[in-house]
This record gives C-alpha cells, sequence and structure tokens, in this order.
C-alpha cells in the first residue's frame, strides 16, 4: 500500500523535473502522467489496487472450520395451562378468512380456539392475498414455497384462495400439527 503510493510519486516527481529540464514545451503526455496520481480516477485506482491486495492476503489466511448445519424442526408445541388460548368470532363471510374457517375443521382444527392462531400466522405472511409473492419464490396466502407445491391441492392454486388454504391447512398439519403450535414456531423464527 505505501509502496504503491511511494512509487506513484516518485513516478510523478521524476516526470516532472523531466519535463522541466529537456523540454522547452511541455509534453501533453507527461503531463498526463504527472497528474495521475493526483487526478480523482487515479486515487480510485489506487485505493482499488490496496483493497485487493487486502482481499487476496485475506483469503490465504482464510480457514474453513465446519460446514452449514440444517436446523431441525421442533416438535410441535404442547399447550399449557399458561398457554392462552384466544377464542375468535368467525371471519366476514366472502372472505380468504372466512373459507380458512369453515375449511378448518375437516382437518381437525377447532376453529374457536386455532383461528387466531392462524389468523396471526398468514396475516403476516401473505396479508391473506392469494397473489402475494416474495423474493424468495414464496407465493399465496400460506406462502408455500415454491408456490406450484400448492398444485397438489388443486390446479387452480395460483388464482384459488380456497386451493391454497386448503395445501396450507394440510401443510400445518402435517408439520406442526395445530395451527397454534405452527403459531409458536412462527414467533421464534419469524417463518415457519
Amino acid at each position: 500500500m505505501l509502496t504503491t503510493l511511494a512509487a506513484a510519486v516518485v513516478v510523478a516527481v521524476g516526470a516532472r523535473v523531466m519535463i522541466s529540464q529537456f523540454a522547452a514545451q511541455p509534453d501533453a503526455l507527461a503531463e498526463s502522467v504527472v497528474a495521475i496520481p493526483t487526478s480523482h480516477p487515479g486515487a480510485a485506482l489506487v485505493k482499488q489496487r490496496q483493497q485487493m491486495i487486502l482481499m487476496a492476503a485475506a483469503t490465504k489466511s482464510f480457514k474453513v472450520v465446519g460446514g452449514p448445519k440444517v436446523a431441525a424442526v421442533p416438535p410441535p408445541a404442547v399447550p399449557t395451562a399458561s398457554s392462552p388460548v384466544v377464542y375468535a368470532p368467525p371471519p366476514n363471510p366472502g372472505t380468504a378468512q372466512s373459507i380458512a374457517y369453515k375449511m378448518m375443521p375437516s382437518f381437525g382444527f377447532d376453529p374457536a380456539t386455532q383461528f387466531s392462531c392462524l389468523n396471526n400466522i398468514w396475516t403476516r405472511e401473505s396479508g391473506w392475498r392469494y397473489n402475494a409473492a416474495n423474493a424468495s419464490g414464496a407465493y399465496g396466502i400460506p406462502q408455500a414455497l415454491p408456490g406450484s407445491k400448492m398444485a397438489s391441492a388443486g390446479a387452480d392454486w395460483l388464482t384459488n384462495p380456497a386451493t391454497q388454504i386448503k395445501w396450507g391447512l394440510g401443510y400445518i398439519q402435517s408439520v406442526y400439527g395445530t395451527p397454534c403450535n405452527a403459531w409458536v414456531f412462527w414467533q421464534g423464527h419469524g417463518w415457519y
């Protein structure tokens, strides 16, 4: 780093001395060589070179000490007497929430005790929008990743809230057991 700067200064000073001693008229090429170290692009190039040298040195000293570990899904949380059960009234008819509320018993979920947990998750994940898309590729009300997974619940998975809800409830049932267990997991991880 210091060597580069010193070399640039020596070249500039040497060029200035040569110009003043041997040329009656300044040479345009020599003038530009003299101006390089003091110009903004020249300083940027010097800085970039210094960063490259530091990165090269860092990669030589880099040591891999382990491999990535995949987190295991914890066992479903068991509601205790201290965990509150929130009874929620049925949602407005004709909404995606209403479809989910009516569909929950077919998955063995009591909507009176489990809907509020489901609502907490899907409000945060998608706002209950059937066309909610995430940059990661997650899609729909349950934010299936990839969204095409929901095709197992119906060919109209891209536009039908009921198909998405059916898939999402099945996913929650198979992975977490209940929406409230999924909500407990979501609170600890920010995803489910």
